[in-house]
């Protein structure tokens, strides 16, 4: 049995790209998350074997608007409840740290909704719809 550790931190820059890519989710140039990991505002790893396996981050403006992104689990550790370990730890530091009135949102992909729902995310729609776009 492997054994797991949630540790608070940031990844770094290659352990962040590697476990987005690895993990299914859009890569991000060096430069992206060379700028982009140091606004964040509370990060997780998940390590086992000597290295990241998972992680999360909330990122927003520390007040009115927070977001949880780049949760990522590598496929072969995926089942063993890492996903839930690292949102309850974001959702617990939101709960903690946010004022009232914060309002707090993430993009769910496909069956992902279930496991944020666990934490009381709703759906916006047909209040409100999620729009974005890519920089290329």
């Amino acid at each position: 049995m492997t054994d797991y550790r949630l540790v608070e931190r940031l990844p770094t820059v290659a352990e962040y790209r590697d476990l987005r890519r690895l993990s299914g989710l859009s890569e991000k140039s060096p430069e992206a998350a060379e700028r982009g990991l140091p606004a964040t505002l509370f990060a997780v790893v998940i390590e086992a074997d000597g290295g990241p396996v998972g992680m999360g981050r909330v990122i927003g403006d520390g007040g009115t608007a927070y977001q949880v992104v780049d949760i990522a689990v590598l496929p072969p550790h995926q089942g063993q409840g890492l996903g839930k370990r690292i949102v309850a730890a974001l959702v617990d530091w939101l709960h903690a740290t946010a004022p009232k009135s914060a309002y707090v949102s993430l993009i769910a992909d496909g069956p992902a909704k279930d496991l944020y729902a666990q934490y009381g995310f709703e759906p916006t729609a047909p209040a409100s719809i999620g729009m974005a776009f890519k920089i290329k």
